[in-house]
């Protein structure tokens, strides 16, 4: 593992302390989720990406519901009928 003052060395070497502060890390943090962002849409693992999963998960989580809500919905209709 890395000690305190080795991490501290190295962010020293980061341009910018006396103008940006604590902020110059930023840009290094925003391209970061930028490639995390573009992996996940681009990059496939099998046949499917990120986004293909999270789309089949929303859409079976959707039909679970409809099937949950259709027998009460059912239910209810027949009880209005009767009175």
């Amino acid at each position: 593992m890395f000690s305190r003052a080795q991490v501290r060395r190295v962010l020293q070497w980061v341009p910018g302390k006396q103008r940006l502060g604590v902020y110059r890390f930023l840009p290094f943090f925003f391209v970061l989720g930028g490639t995390m962002e573009w992996i996940m849409i681009k990059v496939r693992v099998g046949q499917e990406t990120f986004y293909d999963v999270y789309r089949r998960k929303a859409s079976e989580r959707q039909y679970q519901r409809r099937l949950e809500d259709a027998p009460e919905t059912e239910l209810q209709q027949s009880i209005k009928i009767q009175i």
